[in-house]
């Protein structure tokens, strides 16, 4: 009989290290960071696709322009919309043109970029490196993205925006312009992920997809949109390119009108989201700024750059926050 107890109370004891070993194992891939469980970015088709090879999206948020925010520009906000939010990837957006911005200080810009984009890689998210004009710049570009690419070609994080949102320039003059700063990128960087813009605040995305730049992978095309402006045209326009075989990346959103302001339209911000979710396209919301506009996801200049509550955030600040947090384990 005692022997009997013995033998159950050692096999009690070797389930209960089994069981350990194996929750210690989930624990271990829980922990691994969004960048190494999917890893190096690629483009299949007209979809976004991880290192195995599987269809994936990326959910996140876009800084303000980097020239009138730099104070979010930092190490500590990354890992709070990481640790928090959820974020899966973040948007550097490098102002160009204004006064401040990156052909007035250069150095600043750069700065501040590399600060986010070394934030990013050690908390193993993605980063896109936005290019954040609304006109054709192409020398000032093409240094810019070969200096970045030198610096960090061999991190599968980074992912190239060349063009913000082309405002009235033809699709033949921006094709033209991306395949210029897609070569110099590609002379440095052959592998990550490549966004191009297209006419009209990157919403004539049909007419990319009745031209598409060919020669070269790993490329997509962004779609920008404010639900309360931009409608079922648009997500028709989208459908389209999607249709043609075009891969889309919603590189900028929020759920006010185009200008920042105004209303919200949450119900059509709803569909969006069922669409872009549907079409598994990635997406990432504006801004984390603390203008006075709807878009801007931080209340005032008092609140801190990061460990917001919701008395820090505004109301579209804590509606991405719950929408990002939602996507957990996705």
């Amino acid at each position: 009989m005692m022997m009997k107890k013995f033998i159950l109370v050692i096999c009690g004891v070797v389930l209960s290290l089994l069981q350990g070993c194996s929750r210690g194992s989930e624990v271990q891939r829980e922990e691994k960071s969004f960048v190494e469980l999917n890893g190096q970015l690629s483009v299949q088709g007209n979809r976004m696709v991880n290192q195995q090879g599987e269809a994936t999206a990326l959910h996140g948020v876009s800084f303000g322009w980097h020239n009138w925010w730099p104070r979010f520009y930092n190490k500590g906000t990354v890992r709070w919309l990481v640790t928090d939010w959820n974020t899966a990837v973040v948007r550097a957006a490098i102002g160009v043109e204004p006064d401040g911005a990156f052909i007035d200080n250069p150095e600043q810009a750069y700065n501040l970029l590399y600060r986010v984009i070394d934030a990013a890689i050690a908390d193993g998210i993605y980063v896109i490196v936005d290019w954040h004009s609304h006109n054709i710049l192409t020398e000032e570009a093409k240094d810019f993205f070969a200096t970045v690419a030198s610096r960090y070609k061999d991190y599968p994080n980074i992912i190239y925006e060349i063009f913000n949102e082309p405002e009235y320039d033809s699709w033949d003059d921006v094709k033209a312009y991306s395949e210029e700063i897609i070569k110099t990128i590609r002379g440095i960087d052959p592998k990550n992920i490549i966004l191009v813009g297209s006419p009209h605040w990157s919403q004539d995305i049909h007419l990319a997809a009745d031209d598409p730049i060919t020669g070269y992978d790993n490329i997509m095309y962004t779609v920008h949109f404010y639900s309360a402006t931009h409608k079922q045209y648009l997500r028709d326009r989208v459908e389209y390119a999607l249709n043609k075989g075009i891969p889309v990346f919603v590189s900028e959103c929020a759920a006010t009108e185009a200008s920042g302001t105004g209303s919200f339209d949450m119900e059509e911000w709803a569909l969006w989201v069922q669409f872009m979710d549907k079409h598994r396209l990635s997406y990432v919301m504006w801004s984390i700024a603390d203008k006075d506009e709807l878009c801007s996801m931080v209340k005032d200049t008092t609140s801190p750059a990061s460990h917001w509550t919701e008395n820090d955030l505004k109301t579209w600040g804590i509606k991405v926050r719950e929408l990002l947090r939602s996507k957990e384990g996705e």
